[in-house]
């Protein structure tokens, strides 16, 4: 009796299965798919919406941003020479706000990718004494606020002469809590011992290892990484309005910030600001486009079994 029971819910599981599995049902992988899509397409939506009405504003003149809807476009097509007042005002300005945040945000992400490459990696495949210890202690940075730390960074880097130079923006950004993290786990996962060990057995130092194996397989998370670091320093505001009183060396966001304070003051800078919120975005969605195909499985993911 228990032997038919078995059969038969065994049975009654593999309709229920069946009936999940057809097309159309909410539970099958159509409607699973659909599902997925629509939230896709809504927060694709709550993204590009913002970045629609920048490149709208930044074809407007003055009159027109406030005389004419939002989402679409005015009377008159300005988008030209609103680019051309943006950067060529003030002795172009706004070029020099563009070239400070490059610095800032590629060399920083470029340097704090490599680091945290290293640390991650050092901390997955060495056993040394203190290592948890020192991975607990960068999961509690990981949790600080970075507005936390500026106050005392100015403090220091005040003592120190630094402020108010370019080493005051540029040295916090160096290190990325986050990215050490993310390579260590990613390192742990991906990076075979035995791939280390054919490496030594074949003479290779250390640092060869890391950089010729390591790095290679770990090109999906240095990515990640490198992305986050330069979006985040790209963006960043606190920092910069902290450390620096020298309008020369504003990063984008700072100098934007303070065309929109004398907007009062002089309506023609709404055109600057818009203008140059559309040509601050363009550096980052190159990034996105030109990065996002290494978001792949590793070079050699899969080689070991």
């Amino acid at each position: 009796m228990s032997e038919t029971r078995s059969i038969t819910t065994a049975t009654s599981s593999k309709r229920a299965r069946r009936l999940s599995d057809q097309p159309g049902r909410p539970g099958g992988p159509r409607g699973m798919r659909v599902l997925v899509t629509g939230i896709l397409v809504v927060v694709a939506v709550y993204f590009l919406v913002p970045v629609y009405w920048v490149v709208i504003a930044a074809t407007k003149s003055t009159e027109d941003l406030f005389g004419s809807n939002g989402f679409l476009l005015g009377s008159e097509f300005s988008l030209w020479s609103n680019l051309h007042e943006v950067l060529t005002y003030d002795g172009g300005i706004f070029v020099r706000w563009f070239g400070n945040s490059v610095l800032y945000a590629g060399v920083g992400a470029l340097i704090a990718t490599y680091l945290a490459a290293a640390g991650g990696y050092a901390l997955a495949k060495y056993r040394f004494r203190g290592r948890n210890l020192v991975f607990g202690t960068i999961l509690g940075g990981v949790l600080v606020p970075g507005t936390a730390t500026a106050l005392p960074l100015f403090l220091l880097f005040s003592q120190m002469g630094l402020a108010n130079t370019y080493w005051s923006v540029l040295l916090p950004s160096l290190v990325s809590p986050f990215g050490l993290f993310l390579c260590r786990i990613y390192a742990d996962a991906t990076i075979d011992d035995s791939l280390i060990e054919a490496a030594r057995i074949d003479g290779a130092s250390e640092l060869r290892i890391f950089h010729t194996v390591g790095l290679k397989i770990l090109t999906p998370a240095l990515v990640t990484v490198f992305l986050f670091q330069l979006v985040g320093i790209w963006n960043n505001y606190f920092l910069p309005l902290v450390m620096l009183s020298d309008s020369t060396l504003y990063p984008i966001t700072l100098g934007l910030n303070n065309w929109r304070s004398q907007v009062d003051r002089l309506p023609e800078f709404y055109e600057l600001t818009t203008g140059g919120a559309l040509l601050s975005i363009i550096p980052l969605a190159i990034a996105m486009i030109v990065l996002q195909r290494f978001w792949r499985g590793g070079l050699t993911e899969g080689s070991v079994k």
